[in-house]
């Protein structure tokens, strides 16, 4: 069962979510599951909304680190219903004069977080729409639960977003980090690492198949050391120990040692290079 909600924005465009008729938020932090932080925010959720769904999807994401949140959240989000809220609490104290936290409403879910560069680097070409919201408490040491919890409950209740704060499209962005091409030559970097060690690249499946036009080539993961000459179709397909290149189910080039441990025993970290020569 789905409640229709429907907002009008000031250029009088029409903008409608569908709610699910049992509403889910979803928290993304950098806090550390030993502090009291994560219980006291599903607590205020709980007393605030009681019929709530709270999911965790992330938390001890490195802190202030921005561009492994949008990766997990640009990544997360879209598996979620319509009307979903996701609270992310990543950097929450923003460098902005302001301080007011933001309403982003993309692809009709809503995303509650600071003005802090992470709403252009989840959503790169540009949002549905961007509020600046009122504060609740001018000086919060703890804003997501003095704004943004109230901000989510409100939302909740059916409060337009145009009565939440101020419609807005200027807010701090940070450019996202770009695979450099050459004729023959892309040049990416790793943007994040996952559970298994295995290191996930900024470079396309669909920039590789243009510059590469079904020529062979040589992978370089981190240093002509190592040389990596197919893209494997899954995992099944490799060995115990061998390393590894495929596109991952998000169409991002993949380096990995199957069984193994790729950061680690190829010295890839955030920003390693990983470099694509492709043979005339």
């Amino acid at each position: 069962m789905f409640l229709q909600n429907k907002f009008i924005f000031s250029d009088g465009h029409i903008f409608q979510l569908f709610f699910p008729f049992m509403q889910i938020i979803t928290l993304t932090t950098d806090w550390q599951t030993q502090d009291f932080y994560i219980g006291a925010v599903k607590g205020m959720i709980y007393a605030s909304c009681p019929d709530t769904t709270v999911v965790d999807l992330a938390h001890q994401i490195p802190p202030f680190n921005l561009r492994h949140a949008a990766y997990i959240i640009r990544n997360a989000y879209r598996h979620f219903p319509p009307g979903t809220i996701h609270i992310i609490s990543v950097l929450s104290h923003s460098n902005t004069s302001s301080h007011a936290p933001l309403l982003v409403i993309n692809n009709n879910h809503f995303f509650i977080l600071s003005d802090s560069g992470l709403v252009s680097l989840m959503f790169p070409d540009t949002p549905g729409a961007v509020y600046k919201v009122k504060k609740h408490k001018k000086d919060s040491t703890f804003p997501v639960l003095d704004d943004y919890i109230p901000l989510a409950a409100a939302l909740i209740t059916g409060e337009k977003p145009e009565k939440l704060g101020e419609l807005t499209d200027t807010y701090l962005e940070v450019t996202p980090v770009r695979a450099a091409i050459e004729e023959s030559v892309i040049t990416g970097s790793v943007i994040h690492i996952d559970s298994y060690r295995n290191a996930i690249t900024n470079i396309q499946k669909k920039l590789f198949e243009r510059i590469g036009k079904k020529r062979s080539f040589l992978i370089f993961p981190g240093s002509n050391h190592y040389q990596i000459t197919r893209i494997s179709k899954g995992y099944h397909e490799i060995d115990p120990g061998d390393i590894f290149a495929v596109f991952n189910s998000l169409d991002l080039l993949e380096i990995g040692i199957y069984q193994g441990n790729a950061a680690e025993l190829l010295g890839l970290n955030i920003h390693s290079a990983i470099r694509v020569k492709f043979k005339d």
